[in-house]
């Protein structure tokens, strides 16, 4: 996962599949065909002394940070997801990642499991709205076996039609068990609402109607069509770097370019002035990288690679019998590559929340305003929580709450209260709030880079979207120079319904509500008096 919360992303409701294994001395071998890169031939290469990024002749970068650690962590990531899905290819990433590990062209499926068994470690696979990614962590000497793994399930699968038949079956499962679950498929539903019928409003859970139809054709299309090499990024974490171009040269160097790819246009790295023009955090990966190639596409995937997620904003109300109801308010944030995507993180921070039982130190969530003004005054309120999902081209800010039906007449209005407390003179956010979430958001990034895991997944998911690394460093800093004022600003921006990314929003609220929804306030009309979104007011 990305580093922190800075960039709250949802991980793929059923993508995330660990696979544990166990040691052993032997691994069967995995053919590669000769590159035609010379040995000798000098490959651009941009180094700032930790993070080193070299761009192959076919356009797939490599990067790697070489730092001390008994384990490495390799990881090969994709720019494809569910954004780019039409509606002939809609669940087909779900899919790929359930195909993640089964039988190639030069392997049998218990032949690669096998020489998932010898690695020792961990081998994932995981899906996205703006990626896919394969990943593991493993002893530092089979550097070379897990690319040649890599190389061959990504390269050669066979898609064979009974490994499709029975991850149908399993998917399926997996699918309705999800829908039982709100604190799952809600955040799943808001995403649908909020981009209605477009890019990132595309469900990651491939639907049970499309499940149904699923052929091993359409998913090799899919595959040639996006799994091309200008979308490739592959990232080593403790390995030296020149071990990990001549293994990547030698396992995926002759795949053929694709058409009129411009191998020339490679971004730097940061400079003060780019940090100033082109603000850079990190997170899931998509259009950015596109945008800088020049490549051929079939016509329905080149609209799909190019479209802007339009945020319309809009409501969802499922009356179930449920033990609790709950509700998500949200609105449209900010991307990746805007300047105040450091303050709308603090602002989370600062709202925080969590569930009825969250207390207990620091750390939990105590002094967040969610907790100090809902959680710990409403002893029927079950959880309150504030998220922020960032994109490329856009994002989802809001607050969800759950509490016993009984008190569904109060629970809208106390969320609506929280955002309209952040801009009032009285109950706003003070000089030492500030303080603190700023050092819980420095103090959550750096713990979470101590991860072999995390510092790959941040390195090559920067890479595949900036072209180059933001240091830790550089990140604190940014989130240091916030003042008081940023963060208002920033808060009314999102809340007031005035952000304006690429896609030209609506501004509405989005609205998500689940459970028991008898004597629940009209969601509309109470945040329009609180004034959130975009209001005839705001027009």
């Amino acid at each position: 996962m990305y580093s922190t919360r800075i960039l709250r992303a949802t991980r793929p409701l059923p993508a995330l599949r660990k696979i544990p294994v166990r040691f052993a001395s032997s691994i069967t071998k995995i053919p590669y065909i000769e590159s035609n890169i010379g040995k000798d031939q000098k490959l651009p290469t941009l180094s700032n002394g930790v993070t080193q990024i070299t761009t192959l002749p076919n356009g797939i970068r490599v990067t790697s940070e070489n730092t001390p650690g008994h384990f490495s962590a390799v990881g090969v990531y994709i720019d494809v997801g569910s954004r780019y899905e039409t509606q002939r290819t809609l669940g087909v990433s779900h899919m790929l990642d359930r195909l993640a590990f089964k039988s190639t062209q030069t392997h049998s499926i218990e032949q690669i499991h096998s020489i998932i068994e010898s690695l020792g470690g961990n081998i994932m696979c995981a899906s996205s709205r703006e990626a896919i990614m394969y990943q593991s962590a493993i002893f530092s000497q089979d550097l070379s076996k897990v690319i040649a793994l890599f190389s061959d399930v990504i390269r050669n699968p066979c898609i064979a039609l009974e490994e499709v038949e029975e991850q149908k079956r399993t998917t399926l499962y997996e699918i309705r068990e999800i829908w039982r679950k709100p604190e799952m498929i809600l955040p799943e539903l808001l995403h649908t609402v909020a981009f209605k019928d477009n890019t990132l409003g595309n469900p990651m859970l491939c639907p049970e109607d499309r499940l149904m139809i699923m052929t091993p054709q359409l998913i090799k299309k899919y595959i040639s069509t996006w799994y091309r090499p200008e979308r490739m990024v592959v990232a080593a974490a403790g390995a030296q770097h020149e071990d990990v171009v001549d293994q990547v040269i030698k396992y995926f160097g002759d795949i053929p370019k694709s058409p009129e790819f411009n191998t020339h246009n490679i971004l730097p790295f940061t400079t003060p002035k780019q940090i100033q023009t082109k603000s850079s955090l990190y997170k899931t990966i998509t259009t950015a990288a596109s945008s800088l190639l020049h490549v051929n596409l079939p016509s329905s995937a080149s609209i799909a690679a190019n479209q802007r997620s339009h945020y319309t904003g809009g409501s969802l109300f499922l009356d179930e019998p449920l033990p609790h109801t709950h509700v998500y308010i949200a609105f449209e944030g900010l991307s990746i590559h805007d300047p105040d995507i450091y303050g709308l993180a603090i602002l989370q921070m600062f709202l925080g929340g969590g569930g009825s039982f969250s207390a207990g130190g620091p750390g939990k969530g105590m002094y967040t305003r969610l907790f100090t003004n809902v959680l710990n005054q409403y002893n029927w309120m079950e959880s309150c929580v504030c998220f922020n999902h960032c994109y490329t081209d856009s994002g989802l800010f809001g607050i969800m709450a759950s509490c016993r039906p009984d008190f569904n007449h109060l629970i809208v209005d106390i969320i609506a209260q929280q955002f309209d407390l952040i801009l009032s003179e009285h109950g706003g956010v003070t000089q030492s709030d500030l303080s603190r979430a700023k050092n819980q958001l420095k103090s959550s990034l750096l713990m979470n880079l101590e991860s072999r895991m995390v510092q790959l997944e941040d390195l090559g998911r920067q890479v595949q979207v900036h072209g180059y690394k933001i240091s830790a460093d550089e990140m604190c800093k940014k989130i240091e120079e916030v003042t008081l004022e940023d963060l208002v600003r920033i808060a009314k921006r999102v809340i007031r319904g005035q952000v304006h990314n690429e896609g030209k929003g609506t501004g509405e609220v989005s609205i998500v509500a689940q459970g028991e929804l008898k004597g629940l306030q009209d969601v509309q009309a109470v945040c329009k008096h609180y004034g959130l979104g975009k209001t005839k007011l705001f027009y």
